[in-house]
C-alpha cells in the first residue's frame, strides 16, 4: 500500500518562523524533520519569501490568486469567442436582396 502525503497549508506567519530558524543557524533537513516539510519545500518558500513580512506575503498570495482566476476568466471568453465565431461560420448565409445593392 502507497503512502500518500496529504498538501498542508501553512500560515505565512508559520513559514515565516520556519525560514527564521533557518536564518538563525538550523540546518534546513533538521527543521523539516521538526516540522514534517520537505526540504525542497522550505527551499522553495526560502527563495520566494526571502526577506519578506507577513503582510508582503499576503499581498503577494492575493496576486497570485487574482492572476490565476483572472487567466481563468480570459481562457472561459476565448473559448466562448470561439465557439461563437464557429458558430457564425457555419449559419447559412442570407441571400442579399437587389434592393440593398446600390
Amino acid at each position: 500500500m502507497t503512502k500518500t502525503r496529504t498538501q498542508q497549508k501553512y500560515s505565512e506567519e508559520k513559514i515565516l518562523e520556519i525560514l527564521n530558524l533557518i536564518e538563525g543557524g538550523k540546518s534546513v533537513s533538521e527543521v523539516g524533520r521538526t516540522y514534517g516539510i520537505s526540504t525542497k519545500t522550505i527551499y522553495f518558500w526560502r527563495n520566494k519569501y526571502s526577506g519578506m513580512q507577513p503582510d508582503e506575503m499576503k499581498r503577494l498570495k492575493y496576486l497570485e490568486d487574482e492572476n490565476a482566476r483572472l487567466k481563468k476568466l480570459v481562457a472561459d471568453m476565448a473559448l466562448d469567442n470561439a465557439m461563437l465565431k464557429d458558430a457564425l461560420g457555419k449559419r447559412p448565409k442570407a441571400e442579399r436582396s437587389s434592393a440593398s445593392r446600390w
